[in-house]
């Protein structure tokens, strides 16, 4: 055959054969896509009757998130301990430092997922002005400094006016150009600086846990009120939307009675466990030593293990029950309102890291509610990563909450037995969930939707849009001062985290059950 026979050569009409089993399947498509639109409809109904027998149609995902004006004068800000912490919590109120700016700005340039520089630079105007900074090294009060002058900044019309170094926080406190101050400095010096800073007239941002010991708990709680003082505790967690969302689940009494609640803490990581990084710059000349460890009840040589990683001992903190229980804790009194327990129980100790600490890296915690007829189980460990969630358990329904919020009926549940046999309810799917950014609450998920959170303790969302947690819990501080009303967080609010914290770590150390007594008002 020839080239152009090959090119021109007509290729074979569909027969009759082939074109009758074409046709055949038309019939088969129309029953499956009729079949598939039914089903989709019977979903949606069973949403929509759920969603307004259990009362989910008039939950919000949170409230309105309106920038208020900021008439009247810039607030002005001292910042307590610019370390890791400090630098975040500054970054909230709208300050960064511009090695973090250049940082962040070529993490978006290589990775267009990278909105951390987006999300700061869209924060709210909080209108205030950095205007001092203390810290104890000396290479983190200059960076303190600097970040005051950096112009990039989502304040409007920022001021370039340096702040002014301190390496004395009394000096910082008897300054008249401070209205209010962040306190993010290790524990130990949490409740001397909160005291003084409240007898100054400062409003104070105090990072948690709220004091190393019971006794500053009482002094803390004692000077904020007594000078009237606008007081957050660092928990930004209670930002978070789905807490919001939890809180209503609960309040519609979605799950039936609570008993039990498990919330653990498991982290792999020498910096999960505290072994943070020693900057190359610090030494004898450039860390104040001797300040750092006056509130300490154990005087040592100079250590800067100690200085940098000063969570591993209890001169200076408490371990997993100040760092890690405490965000716990903080997470289902929100919840829950379960205020200060009855009883505390502990165990653990120091299984994997060998390094001298004294604070235990594997920790258990029972704290019971007798007059709720419920038990909060806490458990820890710094050596394994499996991530076992947040959970709280009623006798109708289970409520997993953590960045998203799922809940899944009980298969013995009194109250769903009826839709649960009549097929309203499928076990095999949530009953509802939330997830975070969503616009409202998905009842009767897919079954492939899976559930994955974090802590919330760093960015939330707001109408959908992503925001920085720290951010909105520093604006609440803020605008409290402002409106003279009471932030989310307040002084009794850290009282009872306070008290539940210590109780665990007494526990522990004491090697038995411990009680709080309502009367006394003490830790017997």
């Amino acid at each position: 055959m020839s080239k152009k026979n090959k090119s021109t050569e007509k290729k074979p009409a569909i027969g009759r054969r082939e074109l009758l089993k074409g046709l055949a399947t038309v019939p088969v498509l129309g029953v499956f896509a009729y079949q598939y639109l039914q089903k989709q409809n019977f979903k949606k109904r069973k949403k929509q009757q759920i969603v307004s027998e259990l009362g989910l149609d008039d939950i919000k995902v949170d409230p309105p998130c309106v920038i208020p004006s900021r008439s009247g004068d810039r607030l002005r800000l001292g910042i307590i301990g610019y370390g890791g912490r400090g630098r975040h919590l500054v970054r909230g109120a709208g300050f960064a430092h511009p090695d973090w700016i250049k940082a962040k700005s070529k993490q978006a340039a290589e990775n267009s997922l990278n909105r951390e520089l987006q999300t700061f630079m869209e924060q709210e105007d909080l209108n205030v002005e950095l205007t001092a900074v203390c810290d104890l090294f000396e290479t983190r009060l200059n960076q303190g400094v600097e970040t005051s002058e950096n112009e990039v900044s989502p304040i409007k019309n920022k001021s370039s006016r340096k702040a002014k170094a301190y390496r004395y926080y009394q000096d910082l406190l008897e300054s008249k150009d401070v209205d209010m101050v962040i306190i993010a400095t290790p524990d130990h010096w949490h409740a001397p600086i909160a005291i003084n800073a409240a007898q100054a007239g400062k409003h104070i941002y105090l990072e948690k846990c709220i004091t190393r010991t019971e006794e500053e708990v009482y002094q803390v709680t004692d000077a904020v009120k007594e000078s009237g003082v606008v007081f957050q505790l660092g928990h930004q967690n209670h930002q978070s939307e789905s807490h919001l969302i939890a809180q209503q689940v609960v309040k519609k009494n979605i799950l039936g009675k609570i008993t039990l609640v498990e919330t653990t803490t498991n982290r792999n990581s020498p910096g999960g466990a505290w072994v943070w990084n020693i900057p190359k710059e610090a030494n004898r000349q450039t860390v104040d030593w001797q300040q750092f460890q006056l509130p300490a009840p154990h005087k040592v040589p100079f250590s800067l293990e100690r200085f940098f990683r000063w969570r591993c001992w209890f001169d200076y903190g408490t371990g997993l029950a100040g760092d890690l229980l405490s965000h716990e804790f903080a997470a289902i009194n929100q919840i829950l309102q379960l205020g200060i327990p009855k009883t505390a129980a502990a165990s653990g100790g120091i299984y994997h890291y060998k390094d001298g600490r004294d604070v235990p890296d594997v920790f258990h915690v029972v704290l019971e509610y007798p007059e709720r007829n419920l038990s909060l189980v806490y458990s820890a460990t710094l050596a394994n990563g499996n991530w076992r969630g947040r959970v709280i358990m009623g006798q109708d329904a289970t409520m997993e909450v953590g960045e998203d919020v799922l809940v899944s009926a009980e298969m013995e549940s009194e109250r769903y037995r009826n839709k649960i046999e009549n097929g309203i309810i499928d076990l095999s799917l949530p009953l509802f969930s939330y997830k975070a950014g969503a616009q409202g609450v998905d009842a009767v998920t897919s079954a492939t939707e899976k559930y994955f959170s974090s802590k919330g303790l760093f960015y939330t969302y707001r109408q959908g849009k992503c925001v920085d947690a720290t951010h909105l819990h520093i604006k609440d501080w803020i605008d409290s001062i402002r409106a003279r009303k009471t932030p989310m967080c307040h002084i009794d609010f850290g009282f009872e985290e306070g008290i539940a914290c210590h109780m665990a770590t007494q526990a522990y150390l004491k090697g038995r059950k411990v009680e709080w007594d309502p009367v006394k008002k003490r830790i017997v």
